[in-house]
């Protein structure tokens, strides 16, 4: 099982970095190790500004490579909602020296995973989330505003990595991503059931 991320997937999201717009679907992976389920998140010891990032993911549910757009929509049957971790600090270190950055983002424990469900239950292109900590709204997205669609993305990545089953696919975060620390309590909403809920020790 791998865990593929979508990055500046949301153009206020884009901005916000100081990023310009992908032409095409921007992608990097993280590990198995990286998946964390239902329990608390220990706020590791070598960053000093951890930022939240809510996305909506896809679980892979046949295996293919170099699929079509047309037919990417048979590749994946549920859909849930995890939580892309990032370093920001090493993350901004790594990019000014010019370096890979997987360290900020790939750590142990880095991508909280919450329940899935059927993707019958959901409009596709119409999906509200959002985030909140300690019930403040901090992040609010909605499919519509993916720069690139669920499909787009599953028929690009797979042009070069081979899909499986049971792979996660995170598509991409909104804007309001920020610093997390000791004893926050995070919650994530789809269409404004929780799905996922993560307190930081």
């Amino acid at each position: 099982m791998k865990i593929i991320c979508i990055g500046r997937n949301y153009a206020e999201h884009a901005k916000e970095m100081k990023a310009e717009l992908p032409s095409e679907p921007v992608f990097f992976m993280k590990p198995e190790t990286a998946l964390l389920k239902e329990t608390d998140f220990y706020l590791p010891d070598f960053t000093n500004d951890l930022h939240h990032e809510i996305e909506l993911v896809l679980k892979i549910c046949k295996a293919g490579k170099h699929i079509e757009e047309q037919f990417a929509h048979k590749y994946y049957d549920q859909i849930g909602l995890g939580i892309d971790f990032t370093a920001r600090d090493i993350q901004t270190e790594c990019k000014l020296k010019g370096l890979p950055w997987e360290k900020a983002k790939s750590f142990d424990n880095s991508a909280p995973i919450g329940k899935f469900e059927n993707k019958t239950k959901f409009i596709l292109n119409n999906i509200n989330f959002s985030l909140t900590i300690n019930g403040e709204q901090k992040q609010l997205g909605n499919s519509s505003d993916l720069i690139f669609s669920f499909d787009q993305i599953i028929s690009f990545v797979s042009k070069f990595v081979s899909l499986k089953v049971g792979d996660l696919i995170y598509t991409g975060t909104p804007s309001g991503v920020g610093p997390v620390k000791i004893g926050d309590k995070l919650e994530g909403f789809i269409n404004g059931v929780s799905y996922l809920t993560l307190s930081i020790k």
